[in-house]
C-alpha cells in the first residue's frame, strides 16, 4: 500500500455520489480554504443565522442545507485524511445537538405563543440514545431519542387564558420537534428521528414524566433496555435562561433515576445471559438478510462487526459499572481502555479490539458517504469493493479484504470466548431422587451427598427464591456435582459446594457467574476440594467468585504498588450524591479489594506456584499497602489536622514485622509520633484510633485486620500512640525502667511499615542500637529460657501429635535460639541486626562460627520445612499445627541438638 494521501487526493469528491450532486447545485461549499477553521467553529457560524428564523418552512430549509454543507465538509476532511475517526463522530453528534436545541426552541416558543409557559420552569428534555448519547454518531444515522418533562401540571395559559397539561403540551412539542428534524423536504432532511426506545416504545406516550420514567424503571425495566440506557445523554438546554434553575434540577432528577437503573450495586453477571440473547436475535435477523445479500459483509451486525465491540464494552460497564465508577462511561474506545486498565481486559486484546474499532467505523462512513444512505453493508460488487477499498486507503482491494476478515475474525473470536453460550457442549445429568451410581462416582458417602441436596433443594430459603433464581440454580446443580466428582475429594468439595449456593442463593448475580463461566466452576470446585480454609474464605466473600473467570489475571504475578494505586483512586471515586466521601462504601471497597488480592495469592499458592516464603513475603507486602492507604484516608477524614501530611509511622511487629505472614495473622503494630505541636498527642490518638476502626469495624464485606497493640510501651497500661523520644527512652530503660528482655526479643522482628520517613530512619537506628547493646550470654541464656518456658505452659499439648510450632522442637524454639544469638552477638557482629527472616539469620551465624555451620544449615533446612507444614495444616482446615508425620518428627532432632549445644550450662 502506498501513501494514504495519494489515494485520499483521487476519492474527493469522486467516492460520493452524493456529494457530486451538492457540489453541482453548490459548487463554493468544495472550499479547501476552510481548512484552517475548526470543524465545529464552521459548523456553529453556519447555523448561527438560523436562531433569528420565526417561519418554520425557512427553518426547516435553511436547517437542512445547513445540515448538507456540514456533512459535506465533513466528508471531505475525513476523505482527504485531515481529520481522525472521533472528529468525524464529534462534528457530527454537534450538528445533531445543534439542530436539535434549534427545534426545541422554535416548537416551544410556538406552543407557549398560544397556551402560555409551563408551570415551575419545566422545560422538554431531549434524551439523546445510542451512538447521539455517547458523541459516536455516524454519517448517516438515525437519532434514537426519548422526550421527558419533570413534572406534570399545567402551562400558565396563553393570551386567550386556555392553557394545557404539561403531557399535552410537551407531546405538541415533541411531533413539532420530529417534524422540523425528520419531514423530507427538497431540502432533504436533517436527521431520520427514532422514537421507541421510549417506555413501552411506540405504544407509549411520546412524552414521559420524571415519575413515569421512574416507575417504568422500577415496575417494566428491561435488561435490554438498562444496556440502552447506558449511553443516554440530554442533548438540549432550556429554551430560556429563566428555565436554567429548574432544569438543572430535573437533569439531576433524571441521573439519579438513571445510574441506579443502569448501574447495579452488586457484580451483575445476569446482564450476560440478557445480552447474548439480545446479540442471538439481532444476528438471527441479520442471518436471515445475508440470504438476500450474498457475498455482501454487515459491518455493524454481522459476525465480528461494530456492535459486539459495543456489546464487549457494554458488559463491562453492566456487569461492574455500579461498583466501579470509572467504567460509566459513554464512548466505547473509553471504556475498553479502563477495561484494559483495570486488569479485565488484556492490553493486547484490547489495543485489537480498539483498532477493529477504528477500521471498521471508518469503513462505516465511508459506505455511507456513497450515497448518504444508512448502510451497514459492503457490496459484493467488485466495483463497489474497490470504490471502497481505495477510500481506506489500499491501492488492492484484495489487501483490504484480507485486512478487514483479520479484524472480522479477531472481534468474532474474542466475542464467543466472552459471550458464547459456555453450557452448550456440557452433559447436565438429571438430579432426580434416587441418584445413580453414575452421579456420585469417587464419593465416599454417595447418600449423604443426595441427603445434602434434596435438604438445601427442599429448604424454605431455596423455596421462597424468585422463580428465576430457582432456575438458575436447577441449572447450575447438575454441573457443579459433575466438577466435585472429578475432583480429589467429591465429598468435601459437594458439601462446600452446598454451602456456597446456600449463601448466594438470593444474589442471582453469583448464580449466573457459576453458570456462566465453566472455568468458575472448576476453579471453585477445586479449591473446595483443596482446602477447607480456602472453601471457608470463598464462602465468607462470595464476591471473590469474580476473581476465578480470567485464568491470566487471577495467576499473575501480583503487583501490589500498581493495586495500591488503583485501589486510592477506587476509594476517590467512592463518593455519595451530594460529593461527600462515602465512608461506608469506602471501607467495603478497601476490604473488598484487600481480599480479592489475598484471594489471588491462595489461588497461585494452591496452584503450587508459590513458596511458603514468597507467600508470607506478598501477604507482608499486601499489608504495608493496605495499612499505607489505610493512614491516608484516615488522616484526609481526621478533623482540624494542622498539616498536610502526619508526623507519624506504623510500626511492625512478630510475623509481620518479620515478613513472615500468614493468611489468618493479625498485625502487631505500635504508633509513633514526632510532633512538637500542642495538640499533637491528642490527634495521633485520635488518628490512631481511626486506623484501627478501618482495620477492624465489621462491615458488610467483613474486616481487614485483627490488631494487637501490646507490644506497645507499658502494654495495654500505655498509651495507644507513643511520642519518639519517650520511646526511646523506654528503650534505654532511661531512669532504670523500660521494656523488658521479652520485649527487646520482639524488636528483633519489628520494622518500619509506613509513615513518616525520618521518623522510621529514627525508629530503624533505635532498633539497631538496643540490639547492638552488650549483652552477658548467661543473662541472655537465662532470659530466654524463662520466656520459651512461659510459652510451652502457655500451650499445653496432651494429645501426642507433634505440635509443630510450639512443642520442643518446634517452630518456635529456633525462632528462640535465633533471637538469643541476635540480642547476645549483635554488639561484635553487627550484620546480625539485619531484619532478614529465621533461615538467613540461622545461617549467618553459622558462617560467623558463631555455631556449628552444619547444624545451622540443618536447622535452617527443617525450619523451613516445619513452616511448610504448618502452612499447610492451616490451609487443610487445622486450628492447630499438629501432626504424627514421621518426617516432621524427625526434624525435630536438629533442632533440638542445636537447642543443646547453645543453651547448655558451661
Amino acid at each position: 500500500m502506498s501513501d494514504a494521501q495519494d489515494f485520499y487526493q483521487n476519492v474527493w469528491p469522486g467516492h460520493s455520489e452524493y456529494a457530486k450532486r451538492w457540489l453541482n447545485r453548490f459548487p463554493a461549499w468544495n472550499d479547501p480554504s476552510s481548512d484552517s477553521e475548526h470543524l465545529l467553529s464552521l459548523i456553529e457560524q453556519w447555523l448561527l443565522p438560523l436562531h433569528e428564523l420565526t417561519d418554520e418552512a425557512a427553518l426547516m430549509r435553511e436547517l437542512r442545507l445547513v445540515r448538507q454543507r456540514s456533512l459535506i465538509e465533513i466528508m471531505r476532511r475525513d476523505l482527504l485524511g485531515k481529520i481522525e475517526l472521533f472528529d468525524v463522530t464529534e462534528a457530527l453528534s454537534f450538528l445533531a445537538d445543534a439542530a436539535i436545541q434549534l427545534a426545541v426552541g422554535f416548537a416551544h416558543r410556538a406552543q407557549a405563543d398560544r397556551f402560555g409557559q409551563p408551570a415551575d420552569g419545566d422545560c422538554l428534555m431531549v434524551v439523546g440514545m445510542g451512538k447521539l448519547g455517547g458523541l459516536e454518531l455516524n454519517a448517516s444515522s438515525d437519532i434514537d431519542l426519548i422526550f421527558l418533562y419533570a413534572n406534570d401540571g399545567d402551562t400558565l395559559g396563553g393570551p386567550t387564558g386556555k392553557s394545557q397539561s404539561h403531557a399535552e403540551f410537551f407531546t405538541q412539542v415533541g411531533r413539532k420537534v420530529i417534524k422540523i428534524l425528520s419531514e423530507v423536504t427538497d431540502e432533504g432532511f436533517v436527521f431520520r428521528v427514532d422514537m421507541r426506545l421510549r417506555p413501552n416504545g411506540d405504544a407509549g406516550p411520546l412524552v414521559a414524566s420524571l415519575d413515569m420514567l421512574e416507575e417504568y424503571f422500577v415496575v417494566q425495566g428491561r435488561e435490554w433496555e438498562r444496556y440502552a440506557w447506558i449511553k443516554s445523554r440530554v442533548v438540549n438546554w432550556s429554551v430560556n435562561p429563566d428555565q436554567d434553575k429548574a432544569f438543572q434540577k430535573a437533569l439531576d432528577t433524571l441521573s439519579e433515576l438513571v445510574r441506579p437503573f443502569v448501574y447495579r450495586k452488586y457484580l451483575d453477571f445476569g446482564a450476560i445471559r440478557a445480552l447474548r440473547s439480545l446479540h442471538d436475535q439481532i444476528r438471527t435477523e441479520v442471518n436471515k438478510n445475508e440470504l438476500k445479500h450474498p457475498g455482501t459483509v454487515h459491518v455493524k451486525l454481522g459476525r465480528g462487526g461494530i456492535r459486539e465491540i459495543e456489546f464487549t464494552a457494554q458488559a463491562f460497564q453492566l456487569i461492574r459499572g455500579g461498583r466501579e465508577p470509572k467504567l460509566q462511561l459513554r464512548r466505547t474506545v473509553d471504556v475498553l481502555e479502563v477495561c484494559a486498565e483495570s486488569g479485565l481486559l488484556h492490553r493486547e486484546d484490547c489495543d485489537r479490539l480498539i483498532a477493529a474499532y477504528y477500521f471498521l467505523r471508518n469503513l462505516e462512513h465511508r459506505l455511507q458517504y456513497v450515497e448518504d444512505a444508512q448502510t451497514h453493508r459492503l457490496p459484493a460488487s467488485p466495483t463497489e469493493v474497490l470504490r471502497i477499498a481505495r477510500s481506506m486507503g489500499y491501492e488492492d482491494p484484495a489487501i483490504f479484504l484480507r485486512a478487514l476478515a483479520t479484524h472480522l475474525d479477531f472481534v468474532a473470536q474474542h466475542f464467543d470466548h466472552s459471550f458464547g453460550d459456555k453450557q452448550e457442549d456440557e452433559e447436565t445429568p438429571d438430579l432426580s431422587v434416587p441418584w445413580s451410581e453414575k452421579l456420585t462416582k469417587g464419593f465416599e458417602n454417595p447418600q449423604d451427598a443426595q441427603d445434602r441436596y434434596t435438604r438445601l433443594m427442599e429448604s424454605s430459603r431455596v423455596k421462597l427464591l424468585p422463580q428465576a433464581h430457582r432456575e438458575r440454580i436447577d441449572r447450575l446443580m447438575p454441573t457443579l456435582l459433575a466438577a466435585a466428582t472429578a475432583t480429589a475429594a467429591p465429598d468435601s468439595c459437594w458439601r462446600y459446594c452446598l454451602e456456597l449456593i446456600e449463601t448466594v442463593a438470593r444474589r442471582g448475580a453469583y448464580l449466573s457467574l457459576l453458570e456462566e463461566y465453566p472455568i468458575a466452576r472448576m476453579r471453585v470446585t477445586r479449591m473446595l476440594a483443596s482446602s477447607p480454609w480456602a472453601a471457608h474464605f470463598l464462602i465468607r466473600h462470595p464476591l471473590l467468585l469474580d476473581e476465578l473467570i480470567d485464568t491470566r489475571t487471577l495467576l499473575a504475578e501480583p503487583n501490589l504498588t500498581l493495586w495500591a494505586d488503583q485501589l486510592r483512586e477506587a476509594l476517590a471515586n467512592s463518593r455519595t450524591p451530594t460529593g461527600q466521601a462515602d465512608i461506608e462504601r469506602q471501607m467495603d471497597l478497601i476490604r473488598e479489594q484487600h481480599h480479592a488480592q489475598l484471594f489471588r495469592i491462595l489461588a497461585q499458592d494452591l496452584e503450587n506456584l508459590l513458596t511458603v516464603e514468597k507467600v508470607s513475603d506478598l501477604l507482608s507486602e499486601l499489608a504495608d499497602r493496605t495499612l499505607e492507604v489505610v493512614l491516608e484516608r484516615s488522616w484526609e477524614e481526621l478533623p482540624n489536622r494542622h498539616r498536610a501530611q502526619p508526623k507519624f509511622a506504623i510500626i511492625s511487629y512478630g510475623k509481620h514485622g518479620g515478613k513472615e505472614l500468614g493468611y489468618s495473622s493479625d498485625l502487631d503494630l505500635i504508633f509513633l509520633f514526632d510532633d512538637e505541636d500542642d495538640r499533637a498527642a491528642d490527634l495521633y490518638s485520635r488518628l490512631a484510633k481511626r486506623i484501627n476502626h478501618w482495620l477492624t469495624t465489621q462491615t458488610a464485606a467483613g474486616i481487614l485486620f485483627e490488631t494487637d497493640y501490646r507490644l506497645r510501651p507499658n502494654g495495654d497500661a500505655g498509651l495507644l500512640v507513643s511520642n519518639m523520644a519517650g520511646f526511646e527512652a523506654y528503650q534505654k530503660r532511661q531512669g532504670g525502667v523500660g521494656a523488658w528482655f521479652w520485649e527487646y526479643q520482639a524488636l528483633t522482628r519489628a520494622r518500619f511499615c509506613v509513615g513518616d520517613a525520618q521518623i522510621g530512619e529514627r525508629f530503624e537506628q533505635l532498633r539497631s542500637d538496643i540490639l547492638q547493646m552488650p549483652r552477658p550470654w548467661e543473662e541472655v541464656r537465662n532470659e530466654v529460657l524463662a520466656m520459651r518456658q512461659k510459652m510451652l505452659d502457655g500451650h499445653p499439648n496432651a494429645t501426642g501429635l507433634f505440635d509443630v510450632k510450639h512443642d520442643r522442637g518446634g517452630m518456635v524454639d529456633v525462632e528462640f535460639m535465633t533471637q538469643a544469638l541476635v540480642l547476645g552477638h549483635s554488639a561484635s557482629h553487627p550484620e546480625l541486626v539485619g531484619n532478614i527472616g529465621n533461615i538467613a539469620l540461622i545461617k549467618m551465624a553459622g558462617q560467623l562460627g558463631l555455631i556449628d555451620t552444619e547444624q545451622a544449615q540443618a536447622v535452617a533446612d527443617a525450619y523451613r520445612s516445619l513452616r511448610a507444614k504448618q502452612h499447610a495444616l492451616r490451609l487443610a482446615g487445622h486450628n492447630k499445627s499438629r501432626t504424627d508425620d514421621p518426617a516432621m518428627l524427625a526434624l525435630r532432632k536438629p533442632i533440638m541438638a542445636l537447642w543443646e549445644a547453645l543453651f547448655r550450662q558451661n
